[in-house]
This record gives C-alpha cells, sequence and structure tokens, in this order.
C-alpha cells in the first residue's frame, strides 16, 4: 500500500476518476457531464484535489480562493468527501489539513464551508478538526 497522498486533478484521467467519491455526496451528478462541468468550474476559480490511497482517488475536495465584503481573503470549500468504505481511517482530516495549508500559502485568512443539515457525522467531523459553526445559510428557490 503506497503513502496517501493530495493532488490536484489536472489531467481528465484525474477528474473522472474523482466521480464516484463525489457522486457519494452528490448523487445527483452524472459522470457524462461531470468532466465538463469541472472544466466549467474551473473557469471560476474551482479546484479539485483529491487524497489517494494505491494511486486510487478516496478523498475529494473541490475549493475555491475568494473573497468578500464580510471577511478577508479566504478559501471556501465547495465540497469534501471520503467514500463510504475509507471513512475513519484519517483521509478526510489528511485532506482538509491540506486545504487548512493551501489557505495559508494563498494568503487567506480563514477556510469557509457549509454543510448540509443532515449530515451530523459530517458536523462532527469538522468539529472535531477544529471548525466553528459561524453562519447560517439561507437559500430561496427562484423557478
Amino acid at each position: 500500500m503506497t503513502r496517501p497522498h493530495v493532488t490536484i486533478a489536472r489531467t481528465d484521467e484525474e477528474v473522472d476518476a474523482c466521480f464516484p467519491v463525489m457522486s457519494e455526496l452528490r448523487p445527483h451528478l452524472r459522470r457524462a457531464t461531470f468532466l465538463s462541468t469541472i472544466r466549467d468550474m474551473e473557469r471560476q476559480g474551482y479546484t479539485l484535489a483529491f487524497l489517494s490511497v494505491d494511486e486510487r482517488p478516496v478523498t475529494v475536495a473541490g475549493y475555491r480562493i475568494t473573497h468578500m465584503l464580510c471577511c478577508e481573503r479566504f478559501l471556501y470549500v465547495d465540497d469534501l468527501a471520503t467514500t463510504a468504505r475509507e471513512r475513519s481511517r484519517g483521509h478526510g482530516a489528511t485532506l482538509l489539513a491540506w486545504l487548512v495549508e493551501q489557505a495559508r500559502e494563498h494568503g487567506c485568512t480563514q477556510l469557509h464551508l457549509d454543510s448540509g443539515i443532515q449530515r451530523e457525522d459530517a458536523h462532527r467531523f469538522y468539529k472535531t478538526q477544529g471548525l466553528a459553526i459561524s453562519a447560517f445559510h439561507f437559500r430561496i428557490d427562484v423557478e
């Protein structure tokens, strides 16, 4: 078994290899459009990274560097998921620590993420990793 390592998904093959893990978090995604969706999001600042074990992604994260008037420059985590069969092995913590380091390297003062209210296991994980609940996220469907 190779040592887990984090890689930014740059090639089409690397992006495609992340689909099975990402689809566990986002089951509405379709493999046929996944690559083009990621490429479109990259033009908007999105980066897809993954932690692999034996050359297979087991944890994925999508993030972007941004800023808003409410806070200084920050790294926003759009997506963070570990495949069910690899959870509780430290992979999520490793990738989250890598994201924190990316935030530092890019001059960010904070890391932010949103998590669905139903994801109680994820909330416990985030709190264990030192993240705090700092806001409510509101939305309205406009269709």
